[in-house]
Order: structure tokens, then C-alpha cells, then sequence
């Protein structure tokens, strides 16, 4: 693993303990070292303004999950539209791209609503900014999306049309190492 990356990465885990208790970073380190491709991207989703960090282990594989956990969307995946489909149906004012298409780039999926919901529990994230999060099939073969933000004390998640755009959206990912 590269020194920058482990600098950045194990800073950040040891400075926000209380999103991974009982997780030592020997065993995040060791899953990070046996996956090159998780290290990109780590690194994109930090370039992007993520905040990374660890927010969870799969008890039954020892999989790390990574989040980011910048508190607003991350300001480098902001107005994005949901998809390929969605970019091609604006006539006007298109967005420089999507927001699954750029995770797929990233090598990383969005937050499912499950996910956001859970994300939540670990602190205060998009009170000021809102984030796509992966939208049911069924829901995205009407045209639909979701999103979710946190105001007044509580997650909400809405839809749109997946054409839509806003500056203040973007989307978090998440990553199994």
C-alpha cells in the first residue's frame, strides 16, 4: 500500500473510532494490501472529496465496507444526473455526467436507501446537499429515482425524474474490500 494512502487512511480511521468499534486497522490494513484495485478506488473517492473511512466488517467473510463520509456529497460528484438514460433525455443544460456511471468508473456502487439509513446512525450527513442513492429497478423502469438528505433531525428520502440535476447533488459511495 502506498505511504500517502496509508497516512490518509489510517488517520482517518483513528480519528473516527466511533464509525468502526472493534475493527483494528491491522486487519483493514491486510485486506487493503491484497487488493490493489480497492486502493484506486479509496483513492478516487478521496480525489472526489469523499472522506472515506471504514464503517463496517462482514462478520462472515472479514470484507470491509468503506463509505464516504464527508459530511455534504461529495463536492467533486455533484451535479450529475442518476444515469446514462437520464443524461440523453436532457435537451438542455446537460450535467458533465452521471452518477452511476462515474461510480462504475470509480469501481464503487451507490448507497443503497438501506445503506443511507445506516450511514445516518454514524453521524449528520447532506444537511446542506443531498445524494443519489441506487434506485430499485422497478422504480427506474418508470423514470424514477431517489435521493435522501438529513433535515430537522431526520433522513428523508424522496424521487425525481432521473433527468434531474442539482448543484448541491451528488452521491456516496460504498466499497466491500
Amino acid at each position: 500500500m502506498g505511504k500517502d494512502l496509508d497516512v490518509f487512511l489510517k488517520t482517518r480511521f483513528e480519528q473516527n473510532l466511533s464509525r468502526h468499534p472493534d475493527i483494528p486497522w491491522t486487519d483493514v490494513r491486510n485486506r487493503l494490501e491484497n487488493n490493489p484495485n480497492a486502493l484506486e478506488s479509496l483513492q478516487a473517492l478521496d480525489a472526489t472529496g469523499g472522506e472515506p473511512d471504514v464503517i463496517g466488517l462482514d462478520p462472515n467473510t472479514g470484507a470491509v465496507t468503506f463509505c464516504d463520509c464527508a459530511k455534504e456529497s461529495p463536492a467533486g460528484r455533484r451535479s450529475l444526473c442518476y444515469d446514462r438514460a437520464a443524461l440523453e433525455t436532457r435537451k438542455e443544460n446537460k450535467p458533465k455526467g452521471s452518477a452511476i456511471e462515474m461510480a462504475e468508473e470509480m469501481g464503487i456502487a451507490l448507497l443503497t436507501e438501506e445503506q443511507y439509513r445506516a450511514l445516518q446512525t454514524l453521524g449528520e450527513f447532506d444537511a446542506k446537499t443531498s445524494s443519489w442513492l441506487a434506485t430499485p429497478p422497478e422504480l427506474r423502469s418508470l423514470d424514477g429515482e431517489i435521493f435522501g438528505d438529513y433535515r430537522y433531525g431526520r433522513v428523508f428520502i424522496y424521487h425525481n425524474g432521473v433527468q434531474s440535476y442539482y448543484a448541491a447533488r451528488g452521491f456516496r459511495g460504498v466499497l466491500q474490500v
